[in-house]
């Protein structure tokens, strides 16, 4: 057996690493997958787009987003971060009127990058679109290394605040030395780049934890036939949710008729500490009652 390739982690691989062993080491996941019927959702969305230009155009995505905002409206609860220590059996959950969405992106080097669009509770599609469009433009002009350190470093003194003495060495050991040190902008490099307006590039306040994750696996992967089973619930969160690929299949109406549909499979994950199947029904029943009336989507435009 040759080895053939050897990476060490730069500080994306870094974070991702900490942030999802930290997630399967103290989250109980409980996991739910449903794949409701959107023909006439999709229908609706294409006399939406109808006539515009691919700018102006209100992607699947951004139109699924607004659903799942609804959904969140009349289940606060799982737009929520916990405190739980297990040592004393004491926990809280804390529930947001600000919707945060975190949101998995792939730039155009190939890097994914979780950004946080930040307030969408109160937003229309076209700025959903419009935010999500200028994040990624941002994104795409940034140095990723030196907004995850901004974030890595800012997490490194909470931690310290907290008295994580351990945690902090052991963190700045881990970034600093040998061949795991990270690379980051020095002397006119970093001047330069730091020079550029906040406005056109990603800060800390870009990439730092949202309210709840929303990951849109399907934009992988187009025609995958699949759907996604489980995925990581990023602490402090009690959500995420996994959005798959749509797909043409039979659809069996309520007197048997089958006919050509389109389903959309979803993956809820919760935190069972905070949240029991009964919570997240009430979002459940709103995105099906959306998706079979999608007429309310032309009064989000």
């Amino acid at each position: 057996m040759s080895l053939i390739d050897q990476q060490h982690f730069g500080i994306a691989r870094k974070i991702v690493s900490n942030m999802t062993s930290e997630s399967w080491e103290t989250i109980p996941h409980t996991c739910v997958t449903s794949e409701p019927e959107v023909t006439d959702f999709m229908k609706v969305l294409s006399e939406i787009n109808e006539g515009k230009d691919k700018s102006e155009k209100i992607t699947v995505n951004t139109a699924l987003l607004r659903v799942i905002v609804e959904g969140l409206k009349v289940c606060p609860r799982m737009n929520s971060h916990i405190q739980f220590s297990r040592r004393l059996v004491r926990g809280r959950v804390d529930t947001f009127d600000h919707i945060d969405i975190s949101m998995p992106v792939v730039l155009k080097t190939g890097e994914m990058m979780t950004v946080n669009l930040h307030s969408f509770e109160d937003k229309t599609m076209s700025q959903m679109r419009d935010i999500i469009h200028n994040t990624m433009e941002r994104a795409n002009n940034s140095d990723m290394n030196e907004v995850m350190f901004e974030v890595s470093m800012d997490n490194t003194i909470q931690g310290l605040k907290k008295g994580k003495l351990s945690q902090t060495v052991c963190r700045l050991i881990g970034a600093k030395t040998g061949k795991h040190k990270v690379k980051t902008l020095k002397g006119a490099e970093k001047k330069a780049y730091y020079s550029k307006p906040v406005e056109t590039r990603l800060t800390k306040h870009d990439i730092e934890q949202g309210t709840i994750t929303v990951s849109n696996l399907g934009s992988l992967y187009l025609g995958w036939e699949g759907a996604c089973t489980i995925l990581e619930i990023i602490p402090p969160q009690v959500v995420a949710i996994g959005i798959g690929a749509i797909r043409h299949t039979p659809v069996c109406d309520e007197d048997g008729t089958i006919r050509a549909g389109i389903r959309l499979p979803l993956t809820i994950c919760f935190d069972h500490r905070a949240l029991d199947m009964g919570d997240v029904v009430p979002f459940m029943k709103k995105l099906d009652e959306i998706f079979q009336n999608p007429s309310v989507l032309k009064e989000w435009v």
